[in-house]
């Protein structure tokens, strides 16, 4: 299984064909959450709502055997690309792991100029939830 730094560093590749191309990445990022798994319809429920986000995002998490799984998405294209970047990063991780990452690929690939003040905020928002997840299965054998 390939680590937490080479699935970020493969993001940072695949987004640097792109150059400063903005538009170009969006749609690349769009066309990312295009790809993720539909999500459980009963899990798209208030509670699995991201805080602070302006569009609607659910993430649903799944502990299974030391490692969590996640269920995403989201009711617009862009966030839904954002939190499938975070599914590809943490799915099947520990949770150790999850909270220890350095999610580096961030600035590396200019996310704050391609998406706004408003749509970091949601991301910052997708990261604090799936970590606080995390933190709670922590300690659970």
């Amino acid at each position: 299984m390939k680590t937490i730094n080479d699935i970020q560093d493969e993001i940072i590749a695949d987004f640097s064909l792109f150059e400063d191309d903005m538009e170009s990445k969006l749609f690349y990022l769009m066309d990312i959450g295009k790809k993720l798994a539909p999500m459980d319809p009963a899990h798209q429920s208030p509670e699995f709502i991201i805080k602070g986000c302006m569009s609607k995002v659910w993430v649903y998490p799944i502990f299974n055997e030391g490692s969590l799984q996640f269920e995403a998405d989201s009711n617009t294209e862009i966030t839904k690309g954002l939190v499938a970047l975070l599914v590809k990063i943490w799915n099947n991780r520990t949770p150790a792991e999850i909270l220890q990452t350095d999610l580096y690929f961030i600035t590396q690939i200019g996310m704050g100029s391609m998406i706004g003040s408003q749509r970091s905020n949601g991301f910052a928002g997708m990261i604090q939830q799936m970590k606080i997840y995390a933190n709670a299965f922590q300690n659970h054998n």
